[in-house]
């Protein structure tokens, strides 16, 4: 396998070209989109004449022909950001080619047995690649959505939820017992929602599921004894950080914890999600764009109001199969 493909560079032709913040449309991880400044989060930036999406950026830059084009997703809550490099040809956008040496081979046209077995050797390691490829990449994403989740509301305090006796072996009945569980929360609360991420993990031990969640409000361990009627309970602030540190450093500390839970993909087989957050609190996006990485990181600096603390970019990565990518995470 070949290394990783390498970030292209900026196309001459995007020399004079506009490029910055898109028109500010606000996208939810769950698919919604809303205007940016419509209530809550101060106001919008000052939007630029810039397309709402990739595909019309033909039409509205008039000095580009062919090139590439950096697309951030940025977090503002959870101050984060991230995206790929994408190519623009014409007037539509090209998809991603996957490099030579990771695309399927061709079947050959022989009927020699020796090279039809070497052919289905080879497929079926491919294969075996590939679905070690995807799980890896679900589990990514599912840490991301998790850590962006507790970073946007600040979820500090981690908790667990463990069964008596033998424990509970039924994935959908601990589902169940935690959808009842956050009812009985809410209710002891006097609320009607609030925010919350759990995941469930197997017991090393051979005892069943247990759950871990997060919350970033004090709840005070009788009302969450009294909630959870099947076992013990725990709960805590997680603190020893840097002096500074504010609630998104916090929340990303939790993130982490339970980022190890949910790589451990405890429904695998099940058909289940790998964890569960309060409905009504997606995190919220804001596009935008750069010729470059670096371009494409300084917008969303600018949008953030200060410069990031961290930057990952997968040309580093030996074997890396997508469109080139990037991430950045600015201090909170």
């Amino acid at each position: 396998m070949t290394g990783a493909p390498r970030s292209p560079q900026p196309d001459p032709s995007l020399a004079n070209s506009r490029v910055g913040v898109d028109r500010v449309v606000v996208r939810g991880e769950g698919g919604g989109r809303r205007r940016a400044g419509a209530g809550g989060g101060g106001a919008a930036p000052a939007p630029l004449a810039q397309p709402a999406s990739l595909l019309e950026l033909p039409t509205k830059l008039d000095t580009l022909s062919d090139g590439f084009l950096w697309s951030f997703s940025v977090y503002l809550e959870a101050r984060e950001a991230g995206g790929c490099c994408t190519r623009v040809s014409g007037q539509r956008r090209s998809g991603y080619r996957l490099p030579e040496s990771v695309r399927p081979a061709p079947v050959p046209s022989t009927d020699d047995p020796e090279v039809v077995a070497r052919w289905e050797a080879m497929l079926d390691a491919a294969r075996v690649e590939r679905a070690q490829r995807s799980r890896d990449e679900a589990a990514r994403r599912a840490r991301g959505q998790v850590r962006r989740f507790a970073a946007t509301h600040g979820l500090n305090r981690l908790g667990t939820l463990t069964y008596r006796g033998d424990g509970c072996h039924d994935p959908r009945q601990v589902r169940a017992d935690l959808a009842r569980f956050f009812r009985q929360l809410r209710a002891e609360l006097g609320v009607t929602s609030f925010p919350y991420v759990w995941v469930p993990e197997w017991h090393p031990g051979g005892h069943g599921l247990h759950a871990h969640f997060a919350v970033g409000r004090f709840i005070g361990r009788r009302l969450i004894e009294r909630s959870w009627a099947h076992g013990f309970v725990h709960i805590k602030l997680l603190g020893n950080l840097p002096t500074g540190s504010g609630r998104v450093a916090e929340a990303r500390r939790v993130a982490r914890y339970l980022g190890k839970y949910v790589s451990k993909d405890p429904a695998a087989g099940s058909g289940l999600h790998r964890y569960g957050v309060a409905r009504g609190y997606q995190p919220q996006s804001v596009k935008v764009w750069g010729r470059t990485m670096p371009e494409a990181i300084a917008a969303a600096s600018e949008l953030i109001g200060a410069e990031p603390e961290y930057v990952w970019n997968s040309d580093g990565v030996e074997g890396w199969a997508g469109p080139p990518a990037g991430w950045a995470s600015w201090p909170g």
